[in-house]
């Protein structure tokens, strides 16, 4: 049962209000009764708009359904496209502009390199990422697969000097690709020391060298003549050798490094949507406390790990020596965006005057913009900002009108928290169908917002099947990956965002590597990322953001979006092309592995969402291959598995038999969680088991195909039903 205040015309949460009035207002320089009083007005005004803009969704999809069914069997471009114009899917084409983004950051203007997503209801995740700026390199090699254990180089057990010298080899090809020295290796050197603001360099032989590039050479600690650490800088991202002879590492190597520092996660983004369970004002409040600790810099963690217990804090930043003699800081953590909720969603936290739930969208932006407020006073130990912004991604919109919405809801909000006009900077993920077709004229909407653009593989899949639902039964979901539709999205975002002049302005991104466990691979295939000319892509971890920080330092992603300033493509027939099968050939044995394969990661994923609360995290899939798993993958999932249900390619019962089979297998692989209930001991009792049925069977009408309504409903039941038992 929640308590609620009332406060003018609105009821709210008494846990919300309390954190709201003793944690988020102090010292914000508000009036406490004009904030609420402000709040009230704003949420009557814009919900209206927010409301009628998911209705204009709901009849473009009527519109396209009826379309797609009258029109099978006779698919004409041309007629489609015109069609599209019409309903105003397809919007049209805006004339050539720049953004006008003032006041952004360096690590969103001026360095490419990773960016990590991370619950904000899980403060230890969250430190770990905003402090994942920099990474050790030594141990992201020696501790995955990215170096391979052949020839004796094993991971387990203690130290393995075998394995150790191939990450050092590792290391210093790496060196001798960034900084490379006047012909000769970095596994030459005898020492590195710094005199007269360069860096010397003695080499084994008694030849002194130095760097081809001393432009290179940044900053140093320690003494010149035995310097603790040598900064190094590359394509715009810094790094360091770092050197002690007593180390255990570093007294077995001639030049004394004990390992090899990268600026890692430049920036990340603190996700309250599709990584995280939030489903009442307790969820909430977790959220906007965390989101405020790391806004103070005051967040911390206690833990244990074996018998010690430990305490997670943020990183200090980091202090160096210039080549000149003066003091050298840079940031010890990453640049921080927070990722509200899209346009969909309600939440009980807050109820309007009608005693309805209010957007949780609209609360999501007053509140986490409230908490941000405290970093441009620079109330607390660390502040996020030197240039005086809020950053705020803003997911799953569709089409301009949307965008123009979240400008608007932006606006209010700075006017009621006495921010200057476009301190709220905007970042617009291309994730939905509508929004990559038009996705110029969506940029324009939040032309001097605007400091990010995405391309998200997951969630605009699960929109490309929904949208066109009727169009007939999809390819299998790996075929998706080439398909042509996906080739011309990806194109298109970067030439769209480099058009509205993007470049040394905003982030163009590029989506999530979804193995964790697969460094190897990840090193192989997400350089493609940066070659593309985007510079930023998503990691699924602080390990992850220090290899693929690699490929900064391979690529110059400025000089790739150089070449690619001038390039035009019309890659719209391209997205267009709706990957559904026309002539099936599919065997009832391959049907039967595509259905196993989505329910069982399905399932996976779900039981933790809705019986712990778990909104992202690593789910073995069926072969027991971990895959980070978010709303996002489980929409293409339930999606893929509701259009093959509607068009005949298999049946209820049977997708409900491979649920109940892939159950078990679900329930074997989390065995050792303390706290799983098992799926299979009564599926009809659990709660988790009913809610993936209901995404499958129940998908077709579910509004965009998204996930939410559907888990939010049954989380609240499990928190209901649990908490009674407790």
């Amino acid at each position: 049962m929640i308590n609620y205040i009332n406060k003018g015309k609105l009821q709210v949460a008494q846990e919300l209000y309390e954190f709201i009035n003793s944690e988020a207002l102090p010292g914000n320089g508000l009036d406490t009764e004009q904030f609420w009083s402000g709040f009230e007005g704003l949420i009557h005004d814009l919900t209206p708009l927010n409301k009628k803009l998911l209705k204009t969704r709901e009849v473009i999809q009527s519109k396209l359904n009826t379309w797609y069914r009258e029109n099978k069997g006779n698919f004409d471009l041309d007629t489609y496209k015109l069609f599209l114009e019409k309903i105003g899917y397809l919007e049209l084409k805006v004339e050539d502009f720049e953004i006008g983004t003032a006041g952004v950051d360096d690590e969103i203007t001026l360095q490419a390199g990773p960016q990590l997503v991370v619950p904000v209801n899980n403060a230890r995740y969250a430190i770990n990422a905003a402090n994942a700026r920099w990474g050790s390199l030594y141990d992201a090699l020696y501790g995955t697969d990215a170096i391979s254990e052949e020839d004796g180089a094993q991971r387990q057990g203690g130290y393995n000097p075998v394995r150790g010298k191939k990450v050092i080899e590792f290391a210093r090809n790496f060196l001798d690709q960034a900084a490379p020295l006047k012909d000769f290796s970095h596994k030459d050197v005898n020492s590195y020391t710094v005199a007269d603001g360069k860096l010397n360099v003695s080499l084994s032989n008694g030849i002194k060298t130095g760097l081809k590039n001393e432009a290179k050479f940044v900053g140093y600690q320690g003494d010149q003549e035995n310097p603790s650490a040598i900064l190094l800088k590359n394509n715009g991202l810094h790094f360091e050798i770092q050197v002690d002879r007593n180390h255990p590492i570093g007294k077995t190597d001639k030049a004394g490094v004990k390992d090899v520092l990268l600026e890692a996660a430049v920036t990340t983004i603190i996700d309250c949507e599709d990584s995280v369970a939030a489903v009442d004002a307790e969820d909430k409040v977790l959220v906007y406390r965390n989101w405020l600790g790391l806004m103070k810099g005051n967040i911390s963690s206690t833990f244990k790990k074996g018998d010690k217990v430990m305490i997670r804090m943020l990183n200090p930043d980091r202090r160096y020596v210039s080549p000149t003699g003066k003091e050298l800081s840079l940031k010890g953590r990453s640049l921080l965006f927070v990722r509200n909720v899209g346009h969909l969603m309600t939440n009980s936290a807050i109820l309007d005057q009608n005693g309805d739930e209010i957007q949780e969208g609209i609360m999501d932006a007053v509140i986490t913009s409230l908490v941000a407020k405290h970093t441009l006073l620079g109330n607390g130990q660390y502040q996020n900002t030197e240039k005086g912004s809020i950053y705020i991604v803003k997911p799953k919109m569709h089409g301009s009108e949307e965008v123009a919405f979240a400008n608007e809801l932006f606006d209010r909000v700075e006017d009621l928290l006495g921010l200057e006009r476009n301190t709220l900077k905007i970042g617009v993920m291309d994730e939905e169908r509508r929004t990559t077709l038009n996705l110029k004229a969506c940029i324009k909407q939040v032309k001097d917002k605007v400091v990010f653009i995405n391309t998200g593989f997951l969630d605009r899949t699960g929109d490309e099947i929904h949208s066109s639902m009727e169009a007939g039964p999809m390819v299998r979901k790996n075929d998706m990956k080439s398909s042509k539709w996906l080739q011309g999205y990806e194109q298109s975002n970067v030439v769209a965002g480099l058009s509205c002049g993007l470049k040394d302005r905003a982030q163009i991104g590029k989506g999530m590597w979804a193995m964790p466990d697969l460094m190897a691979d990840m090193l192989k295939q997400k350089i493609g990322h940066v070659k593309t000319g985007a510079n930023t892509a998503w990691v699924p971890s602080p390990t992850a953001a220090t290899l693929h920080a690699l490929h900064y330092h391979e690529v110059d992603v400025k000089a790739v979006q150089n070449e690619k300033l001038n390039q035009s493509a019309d890659l719209l027939e391209d997205i267009l092309e709706i990957p559904f099968v026309k002539n099936l050939n599919w065997t009832a044995e391959e049907i039967q592995e595509e259905l196993d394969n989505n329910c069982q990661t399905l399932l996976g994923y779900v039981v933790r969402w809705v019986d712990q609360g778990i909104g992202c995290s690593k789910v073995l899939d069926i072969n027991n291959i971990g895959l980070m798993e978010d709303r996002a993958t489980l929409r293409i999932s339930s999606q893929h598995l509701a259009n093959w249900l509607h068009h005949g390619i298999c049946t209820k019962e049977q997708i409900l038999a491979t649920l109940k089979r892939m159950a078990k297998i679900v329930d074997q692989q989390n065995a050792d969680d303390k706290e799983y209930r098992s799926m299979a001991t009564n599926y009809e009792d659990s709660i988790s088991f009913q809610a993936a049925c209901d995404l499958i069977f129940e998908g077709y009408n579910q509004p965009n195909g998204y996930t939410e309504p559907i888990l939010h409903r049954r989380r609240i039941e499990a928190k209901t039903r649990f908490a009674v038992k407790q």
